[in-house]
């Protein structure tokens, strides 16, 4: 079973403490069985001042580090206007522990912590926005990006902040596991799979519900049209409005044009279908209405960076290239 080991450090935060736990912790296969073994330590065993006005016990010391399959380590106060050392000896002798090829997560300003370590040298990392100049200044050597709520560059995952790290651990949870549990494990924990906000790198943004606004009924007609050419004025005869009236009701709703989220709806149909399915390329693209797969993968590689045969590669491994 894989163990995530959450590291809690003197201040940590508390909401972001308890948020890999219930993430992670909610995760079972079909038969019921925990996906993953959640364990938080300290540096060592004992109490650990948060942020608030309590404490926490925590049972298990640094040594649990040498069992991490990841390791998760939540904000506790570095960054610009603190005082706190990003990496005293102990916490930097503990994550010495770490076995090759453990997975390393940041949450919030603890990404200081990992630049500090010179983990994130070379790599895209992000942070809380409000501390994100500092740190760039600090860690000149990271390319730091902070308009997007995660970076998944692999072995080491940074989130921008509180909630962004259910987003990432959310994220961990899909690409291990696929769409389908992750989507259980957010109904269970009453969150979105997925949250809009500009992100990048494999994120997936949402459909809107279904709701008494008044496009919503056309907005869910159209899902099941994606595989071919919808125009505005058929959009717009659906919620029997003009033209004129549907797209500005379409924008206050939802935010952007009917044909920007057309395209994001057909971008991500196309990624359900690449993940969950062996069809090739051009029938996910016929299929999400994209047309041809030149089309779909310019597309995709508009929206999340790289092309479908790649993320294919990326959520089904070996399978995809077999």
């Amino acid at each position: 079973m894989h163990r995530v080991v959450v590291l809690a450090l003197e201040g940590v935060y508390p909401f972001e403490l308890s948020i890999p736990v219930r993430i992670f912790g909610t995760a079972v296969s079909a038969d019921g069985s925990p996906l993953y073994d959640v364990v938080t330590c300290g540096l060592e065993a004992g109490p650990v001042r948060t942020g608030a006005d309590f404490s926490i016990a925590v049972e298990h010391g640094a040594e649990a580090l040498e069992t991490a399959d990841t390791l998760v380590i939540p904000p506790f106060g570095c960054g610009a206007d603190q005082d706190t050392e990003w990496l005293p000896a102990p916490l930097a002798d503990a994550l010495r522990r770490l076995r090759p090829g453990a997975r390393i997560v940041s949450v919030c300003t603890a990404s200081y912590v990992l630049a500090a370590a010179g983990l994130l040298d070379g790599r895209r990392a992000t942070t809380h926005w409000n501390e994100a100049a500092h740190f760039q200044r600090t860690f000149p050597q990271v390319e730091v990006d902070a308009d997007v709520l995660f970076i998944d560059d692999g072995d080491v995952l940074t989130a921008a902040g509180v909630a962004a790290g259910i987003d990432l651990c959310m994220h961990l949870v899909r690409r291990d596991h696929g769409s389908e549990i992750a989507n259980q494990v957010a109904r269970r924990c009453v969150v979105p799979p997925w949250r809009d906000g500009g992100q990048a790198q494999f994120i997936e943004r949402p459909v809107p519900p279904p709701s008494a606004t008044a496009t919503a009924a056309t907005r869910e007609w159209a899902l099941g049209q994606l595989h071919r050419p919808l125009s505005l004025s058929e959009l717009a005869r659906h919620a029997r409005m003009s033209v004129r009236t549907f797209s500005r009701r379409f924008r206050e709703e939802t935010g952007m044009t009917p044909g920007q989220w057309l395209t994001r709806q057909r971008v991500e149909h196309a990624r359900r279908l690449l993940e969950t399915t062996d069809l090739p390329v051009d029938r996910v693209a016929e299929q999400a209405g994209f047309g041809t797969a030149a089309s779909m993968r310019q597309h995709l590689v508009a929206a999340i960076g790289v092309p479908p045969t790649a993320y294919r590669a990326t959520f089904r491994g070996e399978d995809a290239l077999a």
